[in-house]
C-alpha cells in the first residue's frame, strides 16, 4: 500500500441568496460591486478569487476543490454581495458547509485589511473537521 493521499475533494456549499438584493445594493452599491458574483478565498491556493456556482436551487452556491491539503488547518472565506449589510467587504461566515459539515470557527483571512474566514481540517478520506 502506498502513502496516504496528500490531497482531498471538499465540496463547499453555502446557503445563501443567489439574486441580489436590491435593498443592499442600493445602500452599500461600492461593496457590492467590489464583490461581484459570490466567490470563495480558499488558504492552499493563495487566497485567490474563485467563483461559485448556483444551485438549480435558489438559496445555494457550490464549489468542489480537488487540491486541498490533508491533515493541514486551511482557512476559506466566502464573500457574498448580500451580505454587504452585515460586513463591509461581503465576507460571510454562517451557513458554509465542507463536504456536509457546517464551518464554525471564524478566522482572520488576508483580504482588504483582515476579513473574517473559516476554518477546516480535511482528512485523507475526505472527512472535515471545522
Amino acid at each position: 500500500m502506498g502513502p496516504p493521499p496528500s490531497r482531498a475533494s471538499v465540496t463547499f456549499v453555502y446557503e445563501a441568496a443567489t439574486a441580489i438584493d436590491s435593498r443592499v445594493a442600493e445602500q452599500f452599491s461600492g461593496c457590492v460591486a467590489g464583490v461581484g458574483q459570490t466567490h470563495i478565498h480558499p488558504s492552499w491556493r493563495s487566497f485567490d478569487r474563485v467563483n461559485m456556482s448556483m444551485s438549480a436551487a435558489s438559496d445555494r452556491w457550490t464549489i468542489t476543490f480537488d487540491d486541498v491539503p490533508v491533515d493541514s488547518r486551511e482557512r476559506i472565506r466566502v464573500s457574498d454581495p448580500n451580505v454587504c449589510d452585515e460586513n463591509p467587504t461581503g465576507a460571510a461566515t454562517r451557513n458554509v458547509f465542507a463536504n456536509d459539515v457546517r464551518l464554525t470557527e471564524i478566522v482572520d483571512t488576508p483580504g482588504a485589511g483582515t476579513e473574517p474566514g473559516l476554518a477546516l481540517t480535511v482528512a485523507a478520506d475526505g472527512s472535515v473537521t471545522p
